[in-house]
C-alpha cells in the first residue's frame, strides 16, 4: 500500500465527522466545552439607568454652574432603588450600582461635593449623563451574544450567567478508549522484566484527549496475543467509545496483531500507512459508529499522530471549528538536510534572538526519545522533498504547549 500525504489522511480522518449530539449542562460543568446553539440574553444588562460612581443623583441642569446647593431626598443603593422623584434643586445620596431615580440624569462624585446634615454643595461643575452607566449599556434582552461553535472559556461562562442561563446547550463530551499492545509493555513502578520497557504512551495520550475536552478511558496494556486484542476491542464497542486509539501493532510484523484483531470484529479500513515522520504506520477506519486511529507504540510517534490527527477528530465531535493546531512561522536555528518523500516533524525548542523566533531542531530525532519530546516546544515541519536549508532559513512551526 503506497504512503498516504498527511494532508490527504487527515482529510479521510474527518471525512463525514459531525458534531456530537448537544446536551444540557450546568454552568459550572460547562468550562472548555462546545456551543450547540446560539446563546440570546434572557435580560437587558443593566437593566435601568445605574451610577457607575459613589456620589449624589442630580439634574445636570442644577450643576452646570458651580458652587451649587441642593437639598438630599433619599438614598440609593444598590439593589435598594428610591421610589421618589428628584426635581430642581434636589439630589439623592447614590452608591456605585445605584437605579439612578427618576428626574436625574447624572451623578456627581463624592469627592465634588460638601455635605452639611441633608445639604449637599456641588464644587465643580458635572456634565449631564456623567457616571451613569445607560440601560443595556452591555446588552439588551434578546441580543445573541454566544455563537454555536463557540469554546466556553471562564469569561464566556461569566457573560451567559449575567445573560441569566443557570445552563447552556453543549455538544456531548467525545469517548476515547485506549488500548496499548505489546509483551514487552508493563506498567510504571514495575520491575521490567528482559526485554521489557514500562508503558508510557496511555499517559501522554490520556492526557492530550482530556486537554481537548473528551473523555479517556484506559483498558490496559494486551499482550501479543490476537484473542485478548479482540476482547479488549470489544470493551471499547460496551463502553460507547466514540474513538479508540490503539497504541502499537499495527505494523508488519508476526507479533503485530492489531489489524486482525481490529477486521474480527468488522473494522472498514480507510488507510493505513502515512507519508509521516515519525508515526508512518499510522491506521485509520471504523467499527460501526466507531472510529479507530492505531498509532504506533513508539512514544514520540504515538504523540506526533494524536497532536495531528486525534486532536482535530476529537474537535470535530467536539463541536469545534479550529480543528488543526495552528501552524506558525520561525526562523531555523540549524542547518537542515534535504528531505525525502515522508513530511517530517522535528522536535524543536523556541527562542527569540534579535526579536525573531529561532527553532533549533535537536540532533537527534529518534521517535522512541521521549527526554528530547518532553523539552521540545514545537514541532517543526518539514516537507517532502524539502531542499536543504541553512541555519536563518524561514520555517513553520506547530506549538506544543500541552
Amino acid at each position: 500500500m503506497a504512503l498516504m500525504p498527511v494532508t490527504e489522511a487527515l482529510a479521510k480522518v474527518l471525512a463525514g465527522v459531525e458534531p456530537l449530539p448537544a446536551e444540557s449542562v450546568p454552568l459550572t460543568d460547562a468550562h472548555g466545552r462546545v456551543l450547540a446553539a446560539d446563546l440570546k440574553a434572557l435580560r437587558t444588562q443593566p437593566p435601568a439607568d445605574v451610577s457607575a460612581m459613589d456620589g449624589y443623583a442630580v439634574r445636570g441642569a442644577d450643576v452646570a454652574n458651580t458652587p451649587a446647593r441642593l437639598t438630599v431626598i433619599g438614598e440609593v443603593a444598590a439593589g435598594r432603588p428610591f421610589s421618589g422623584e428628584v426635581g430642581p434643586g434636589q439630589a439623592a445620596r447614590i452608591f456605585t450600582g445605584g437605579v439612578v431615580p427618576r428626574g436625574a440624569d447624572t451623578v456627581v462624585i463624592q469627592e465634588l461635593t460638601e455635605r452639611t446634615g441633608d445639604v449637599v454643595i456641588v464644587t465643580s461643575a458635572t456634565a449631564r449623563g456623567r457616571n451613569v452607566r445607560a440601560e443595556g449599556l452591555d446588552f439588551m434582552r434578546g441580543e445573541t451574544l454566544l455563537t454555536r461553535g463557540e469554546r466556553l472559556t471562564s469569561r464566556s461562562l461569566a457573560l451567559a450567567a449575567a445573560m441569566n442561563h443557570p445552563q447552556v446547550p453543549v455538544h456531548r463530551r467525545p469517548k476515547v478508549a485506549l488500548l496499548a499492545t505489546g509483551d514487552e509493555l508493563v506498567t510504571p513502578g514495575t520491575a521490567a522484566g528482559p526485554g521489557q520497557i514500562v508503558s508510557s504512551n496511555g499517559f501522554a495520550l490520556a492526557s492530550l484527549i482530556r486537554h481537548e475536552g473528551a473523555e479517556a478511558t484506559d483498558l490496559g496494556i494486551v499482550g501479543d496475543e490476537l484473542d485478548t486484542t479482540v476482547a479488549a476491542v470489544e470493551r471499547a464497542r460496551t463502553w460507547g467509545a466514540d474513538v479508540l486509539v490503539t497504541a502499537g501493532g499495527a505494523s508488519v510484523g508476526e507479533h503485530d496483531l492489531v489489524q486482525q484483531a481490529l477486521s474480527r470484529v468488522g473494522l472498514q479500513l480507510a488507510f493505513w500507512k502515512v507519508a509521516l515522520r515519525p508515526g508512518k504506520p499510522l491506521l485509520h477506519g471504523r467499527i460501526a459508529d466507531m472510529r479507530v486511529l492505531g498509532v504506533p507504540g513508539n512514544p514520540v510517534s504515538a504523540f506526533v499522530c494524536a497532536f495531528l490527527f486525534l486532536v482535530p477528530l476529537i474537535r470535530r465531535l467536539s463541536g469545534r471549528s479550529d480543528l488543526e493546531p495552528r501552524p506558525e512561522s520561525a526562523i531555523l536555528g540549524a542547518d537542515l538536510p534535504e528531505n525525502d518523500e515522508r513530511r517530517d516533524y522535528l522536535r524543536a525548542t523556541l527562542d527569540v534572538r534579535d526579536g525573531q523566533v529561532v527553532a533549533t531542531p535537536f540532533r537527534l530525532q529518534d521517535s522512541s526519545m521521549m527526554a528530547p519530546l518532553a523539552k521540545a516546544d514545537c514541532l517543526l515541519i518539514r516537507d517532502p522533498f524539502a531542499a536543504a536549508a541553512p541555519a536563518g532559513s524561514p520555517c513553520t512551526v506547530l506549538k506544543l504547549g500541552l
